[in-house]
């Protein structure tokens, strides 16, 4: 069969862009569908950029040349980054990348670049079987990617190929093309599901909490951890609308506990977390930053005294919010489930059993309980 004219490949992206099923394409070109996928499956389902077209970001092979030839002539990098009108660094990281001064070569470099940016890559799972097998085991062991990820580091500290982010792992049980671990291990997640939520989160149509102190307002004392005295607050949920209030001190990282037996309602929060606070010293309460979450709609004047203030955050950028995410995600899987009934498994919908997970076989388990429990305090 004979090969796909440029025009003919212009043609199916332009169809396939504007919403044409590949079947249409395959009938309207005269082509088999297995032809049209497979011209599609090549770049990713998007459209490759031709070469002219790539962003002037990307070093050009004019400008490859012209670092060849400075460095024959023996220029340094800042010199032929002046010259460019380039970062001195992005000279540096194109020769080290291509061979270092001696083998650098114009040609040779510009097809590596263009081969490096072709999509899509292999996945790292599906390319390094021993690396594959070790997280297949972990993950039929109830372990988490994250905890994968990070084990993976201190079991094989010089060995960077057995290396694998958290994020590496959800993908390839999760999204269609890049399955490179057996389908029936999302099972062994903690979460049970085999879909994946939105990461990014819409904006609510709901009212929003009166008279809110942002995260941005809050005293420099509190950012940068450096007087005791100033509390994170939140929600450790679980199944049936109930759930447990966790305050986590930002300067000791002492935690503090406080069931909701009446709910995680406004009111029900507001007096959980006064019965809670009022049990400290004064000068061990100066602020409270919580999210927007509508638990705390009653809950600002309640709790705040005259030298305190209660600061109800956006969404805590990254490092804010940690120390109140490392106690939940431990609690989530040590803190003890409410009893069910055993003739009875819980289902997590029509036809479908929630795992059931056996005891935890994590050696650092033991460990990361026992640290985090000693600065933990159970109120009731």
């Amino acid at each position: 069969m004979r090969r796909l004219s440029e025009l003919e490949k212009v043609e199916i992206w332009d169809r396939f862009e504007a919403g044409g099923s590949q079947r249409s394409i395959s009938r309207r070109l005269g082509r088999s569908p297995s032809s049209i996928r497979t011209h599609l499956l090549g770049s990713g389902f998007r459209r490759p950029v031709p070469g002219p077209e790539w962003s002037a970001l990307r070093l050009s092979l004019t400008e490859r040349e012209e670092i060849s030839r400075g460095l024959a002539a023996g220029e340094s990098m800042r010199c032929i980054a002046a010259r460019l009108g380039r970062a001195a660094s992005t000279v540096s990281r194109e020769v080290a990348s291509n061979g270092g001064r001696s083998k650098y070569r114009a040609a040779g470099a510009h097809r590596a670049s263009r081969h490096r940016a072709r999509r899509p890559k292999p996945a790292k799972l599906a390319v390094n079987h021993q690396l594959r097998t070790v997280v297949e085991e972990k993950l039929e062991l109830w372990w988490s990617p994250r905890q994968i990820s990070d084990w993976l580091v201190d079991a094989y500290p010089d060995n960077e190929e057995m290396w694998v982010s958290h994020e590496t792992i959800y993908q390839s049980l999760f999204i269609q093309g890049k399955g490179t671990l057996r389908k029936e291990l999302w099972r062994c997640l903690r979460s049970g599901r085999a879909t994946r939520r939105p990461q990014g989160r819409a904006k609510s149509t709901k009212g929003q909490i009166r008279d809110m102190v942002m995260i941005s307002e809050r005293p420099a004392e509190v950012e940068d951890r450096a007087v005791p005295g100033h509390w994170e607050g939140d929600l450790l949920m679980g199944s049936r609308q109930t759930a447990i209030g966790t305050l986590v001190e930002r300067w000791s990282r002492y935690v503090m506990l406080f069931g909701l037996p009446q709910g995680n309602t406004a009111e029900a929060v507001r007096d959980a977390l006064t019965e809670t606070v009022q049990r400290l010293p004064d000068h061990l309460w100066e602020s409270l930053t919580w999210d927007q979450g509508k638990e705390m709609a009653n809950t600002s004047s309640s709790v705040s005294t005259p030298e305190s203030t209660f600061t109800s955050a956006i969404r805590s950028r990254r490092g804010n919010a940690a120390p109140t995410k490392t106690p939940t995600d431990c609690y989530a899987n040590t803190f003890p489930k409410a009893p069910t009934c055993p003739a009875q498994p819980r289902r997590a919908g029509p036809g479908r059993l929630l795992p059931q997970h056996p005891p935890s076989t994590n050696p650092r388990r033991d460990d990361t309980i026992r640290q985090t429990r000693r600065n933990v305090a159970m109120t009731t």
